[in-house]
């Protein structure tokens, strides 16, 4: 399963479970429910910063190279959208089961205007802790002068465990060993010698007028 689908299925079953308990919750105290759609708040931005968070720390970790990353802010885009659809269906539908005022709206208001709103609640936030996550990879880097090298080969081996491969098209991320041994075996191909052109040498027209 993709990595956005992931994140939206798993951070839209966040926000329904969130949003039900803030809704019987209002039901119990109506006079605290300002504070606790706050709170609620805070608490689907947190998992959204969380996870994005470490899949940026995870992203500079295995390519040091901010060229070579996957491209986190448009799987985080699409995770959004999964969430914001999933969510207002799935909110929509737990009203309609449990009696609990969960929802704002109808099933089409959920769809779109509840929809829109929880893409921005979960695109924008982790989007900022993508970038906090890979500056501080970045800082922890330079402030532990590691040679490029040695990181590379570091990185390589945090690599193989993780799950940015299929974002890039390969297995490996790191095939600097297969290069250079391609680079090798190039420079070794035999090449034809050509023999040296004697400056002396006349034309044929020349040598036969001479005759």
């Amino acid at each position: 399963m993709n990595g956005w689908v992931v994140r939206g299925l798993g951070l839209a079953l966040v926000h329904v479970v969130v949003r039900t308990f803030l809704g019987a919750a209002v039901t119990q105290w109506p006079q605290q429910g300002s504070i606790m759609r706050w709170f609620a708040l805070i608490l689907v931005i947190l998992a959204a910063i969380a996870w994005a968070g470490l899949d940026g720390i995870r992203d500079r970790r295995a390519y040091p190279d901010p060229d070579d990353g996957a491209d986190l802010t448009m799987m985080w885009l699409k995770a959004a959208f999964v969430t914001g659809v999933v969510a207002g269906a799935l909110s929509w539908f737990v009203e309609l089961v449990l009696d609990i005022p969960v929802t704002n709206g109808g099933l089409f208001f959920e769809l779109t205007s509840a929809a829109a709103f929880t893409v921005l609640v979960v695109f924008v936030p982790a989007t900022i802790a993508i970038t906090l996550g890979r500056l501080f990879v970045a800082r922890e880097t330079s402030k532990s002068g590691v040679p490029g090298e040695d990181f590379e080969d570091a990185a390589a081996e945090s690599y193989a465990g993780s799950e940015w491969s299929y974002e890039h098209g390969s297995q490996s991320g790191y095939d600097s060993d297969t290069g250079a041994q391609e680079a090798s075996d190039a420079d070794n191909t035999d090449t034809e010698v050509f023999p040296a052109v004697d400056k002396d040498r006349r034309p044929d027209g020349a040598d036969r007028a001479e005759q």
